[in-house]
């Protein structure tokens, strides 16, 4: 194995490797909102987006909008699992967290990058919100510490990406990831498997083309339906296949082995809020899950970027 004692580019071999040590994420709220929920593309966010942004895990902001404040919570919060002393990684995490002006960024970015445990910043965003003034800002951020940008592409297939309301066309994804990597910053993109109406092959071919993106990193998510959400109505009123603890095991691992080994894998499963979480009721077990995927990786002799040489890098669809 070529990275530790996982058979793939782990998020946290990558991370000992650039700083020497351990280090976390710490969950942060920058007290932004969507253009897929302030109406200027909708105004109840992607089909299965939850109310709070995908962000339940992240530290809540406090009175004054001190961002070390925040940080500091939000280490209180994790001390009784992780080292309390750091070094982390500010992860803003809800909603979308370059959906402001640039003035309010570098403030806000800014100044939890002088934190003295933060050791690099983690932006969740969209592809669509990325004007030209706020990667300028970013570029500058990442020459203190190293900033990462994370984008919700979730599938590269249109049909699937007008059901749940992306708001985007893959064109505005294939332009941000252009202009983030010319400007030097880390790009880290999201994708869902198991997005209703979508076969496995389709699944794997929005893998493939993160891997021909270049992107330095992916996070695979399972779909979860949570309540509350769009995606919650659709399945009460209609059930879709959902994948079973087996079958996403099996994709999973597939999905590695197809990405060359210079992709760092931030996730392989997801967590959904336990008190959220409607379906599949297995993922809400995550050490199951992750068992389940080393038993599969094990079974079938794969590790990452396998297949990548010998059916992906040349391939066409």
């Amino acid at each position: 194995m070529r990275w530790g004692e996982k058979p793939y580019h782990s998020l946290d071999y990558a991370l000992k490797k650039q700083f020497g040590k351990k280090v976390y994420k710490l969950a942060l709220d920058g007290g932004m909102t969507c253009p897929n929920r302030d109406g200027t593309l909708g105004s109840e966010g992607c089909i299965f987006c939850s109310r709070g942004g995908s962000g339940e895990f992240a530290q809540a902001r406090h009175k004054g909008g001190d961002v070390w404040q925040q940080i500091e919570a939000a280490r209180d919060r994790v001390a009784r699992k992780i080292a309390k002393d750091g070094p982390f990684i500010a992860y803003f995490q809800s909603y979308t967290n370059t959906y402001g002006p640039a003035d309010y960024l570098d403030e806000l970015f800014s100044r939890a990058m002088d934190h003295p445990l933060v050791a690099g910043l983690s932006v969740a965003t969209r592809p669509d919100c990325l004007p030209e003034d706020t990667v300028e800002l970013l570029r500058k951020l990442n020459q203190k510490k190293p900033v990462w940008v994370e984008l919700g592409l979730q599938t590269i297939h249109e049909p699937t990406a007008k059901f749940i309301g992306r708001g985007y066309e893959l064109p505005v994804f294939d332009d941000a990831v252009f202009r983030l990597k010319k400007a030097g910053l880390t790009v880290v993109v999201h994708v869902i498997l198991g997005l209703p109406g979508e076969s496995r092959q389709q699944m794997l071919e929005t893998v493939d083309y993160v891997g021909r993106m270049e992107a330095d990193g992916i996070k695979l998510q399972l779909l979860h339906i949570l309540k509350g959400t769009r995606l919650e109505s659709v399945y009460q009123k209609d059930p879709f296949p959902l994948l079973s603890l087996d079958g996403y095991a099996d994709l999973v691992t597939e999905a590695i082995a197809r990405l060359p080994g210079s992709v760092v894998i931030h996730r392989v499963s997801g967590d959904g809020p336990k008190g959220l979480l409607m379906e599949p009721k297995w993922s809400g077990n995550k050490r199951l899950v992750l068992n389940a995927i080393a038993q599969k990786f094990r079974e079938n002799g794969l590790y990452q970027g396998v297949f990548w040489e010998k059916y992906v890098q040349n391939s066409v669809f």
